[in-house]
């Protein structure tokens, strides 16, 4: 007796011909035209391969995503182009790039062809939607490293289009929205909430990725309206305080780092829009959602349940198909919200009492003046047996005595840091996050310049 047939689920969820999917070199694209460019892109990859797309364009990477997925290949996101990273992709079988720029990996490269503009478009009865397995393989996403080394996650495309139908559900996102996106689709929040949001919330998907708050601006103006902004904590401050006068954007999201109420509120406040949270992770997605300047508790998106065995909860239902653990401190408020306390190994405990370095920085980056930061607690091999709590900060307006007693008035003492070091700039990555890696490489680069300059 054969089991149940494979659901079978539409490479997007726009139906007509002339639906806008993108916006592309200040142009809209056309389904149409959107399916007449993956299936040129299809045609390029080798069958059933691994496929890194490091397309730096995000029509490009929507393009050869899903083209990828027709072609049975299997995405890879590498949290990083470093040889190391790569090489393990290699440990694991054959892998190619797909890349519209020069990309610095050891790996057969596929360039991407130039996109050219369709003559005529189909009528509606004409045009042909593919169709893929819901538990058809599409993508392996990596974790950032922001806690540990990085590891791979399996994710098909039934599981990525349900959790964008929940997240456009949750935000309530009408259909042509354009999505301006600062953070990179190669990251899991840029992939739900910039790519797989276009194909599967009905959202029409911005191929620009700006950095600068000049850009954001730019690109914002550049696609109509309704639009919402995805961003990260990192970005949505130098944008505030960058002086640039916003354009009228319906909503904004933001990810990848704990956001500061005061910096929600200031946002509505700018950008006379709504402002919502998305938390998840790259093993499980995204999950919750919260409006911060109203509402410190995060609500589960529909059909999930959060389950408590032992010290950890674990999440299931909605597109998390098997029950998996969260590595975060969470408090359970009702059946639905929660309390998001920090990650499950970022607490610090000193002199008996304990906080999460998660918190430390949220109050660091309320203080006014305090552009970036980051709480760091080294390990012994760094230090010795003695650890102290250290912070970086950017804080360019503000004195070492200015942002202590500031300090004195939100945390501890026991927490305050010793050192606390005054810097440019932090090496994020474009997501706005802090591997824990290249954090720990910077911090023994920078102490090792300090005491050179001490010499």
């Amino acid at each position: 007796m054969s089991g149940s047939p494979v659901a079978q689920v539409p490479l997007v969820v726009h139906g007509g011909a002339a639906d806008i999917v993108a916006f592309y070199r200040h142009a809209p694209v056309s389904l149409a035209q959107f399916l007449h460019d993956v299936a040129l892109v299809a045609a390029l990859l080798p069958v059933g391969q691994r496929v890194l797309n490091a397309a730096t364009d995000r029509y490009h990477f929507t393009v050869g995503f899903a083209a990828a997925a027709l072609a049975r290949c299997v995405t890879v996101l590498p949290p990083s182009y470093a040889p190391e990273a790569i090489a393990r992709l290699k440990d694991d079988g054959p892998v190619c790039c797909l890349s519209d720029a020069e990309v610095p990996v050891a790996l057969p490269n596929i360039p991407f062809p130039r996109l050219r503009t369709l003559d005529s478009a189909p009528n509606r009865s004409a045009l042909r939607i593919p169709h893929l397995p819901a538990d058809q393989t599409v993508a392996t996403v990596f974790t950032s490293g922001t806690t540990g080394a990085p590891v791979g996650h399996h994710k098909t495309w039934g599981s990525l289009v349900a959790g964008a139908r929940e997240e456009a559900q949750r935000l309530g996102l009408v259909p042509g929205c354009a999505l301006v996106g600062t953070v990179p689709p190669q990251h899991m929040y840029g992939l739900e909430s910039t790519v797989m949001l276009g194909l599967h919330g009905g959202g029409a998907i911005s191929a620009e990725r700006p950095f600068y708050p000049h850009d954001i601006v730019a690109a914002l103006s550049d696609v109509s309206r309704p639009r919402l902004l995805v961003t990260s904590p990192v970005h949505l401050r130098a944008l505030l305080t960058s002086g640039l006068e916003l354009p009228a954007t319906e909503a904004l999201l933001c990810a990848t780092a704990p956001l500061p109420r005061a910096l929600a509120e200031e946002a509505e406040q700018r950008f006379k829009a709504p402002l919502f949270e998305i938390y998840g992770a790259t093993e499980v997605g995204q999950i919750a959602s919260r409006r911060p300047a109203r509402d410190p508790l995060w609500e589960l998106f529909p059909g999930m349940t959060l389950d408590q065995r032992q010290d950890q909860f674990w999440v299931s239902g909605g597109h998390v198909r098997e029950p998996a653990p969260l590595n975060d401190l969470i408090t359970p408020y009702d059946t639905r919200r929660f309390v998001l306390e920090g990650r499950g190994n970022d607490v610090v405990n000193v002199a008996g009492k304990r906080s999460s370095l998660a918190f430390l920085e949220q109050q660091l980056l309320a203080i006014p003046g305090v552009v970036d930061g980051v709480f760091y607690m080294p390990d012994e091999d760094m230090v010795g047996p003695v650890a102290r709590l250290m912070a970086f900060v950017v804080a360019p307006g503000l004195t070492p005595a200015d942002l202590d007693l500031a300090m004195r008035r939100r945390i501890d003492p026991v927490f305050l840091p010793r050192p606390l070091y005054f810097v440019d700039s932090l090496p994020r990555l474009p997501t706005g996050k802090l591997p824990l890696a290249t954090l720990k490489a910077w911090i023994s680069g920078f102490s090792q310049e300090a005491r050179r300059d001490r010499a």
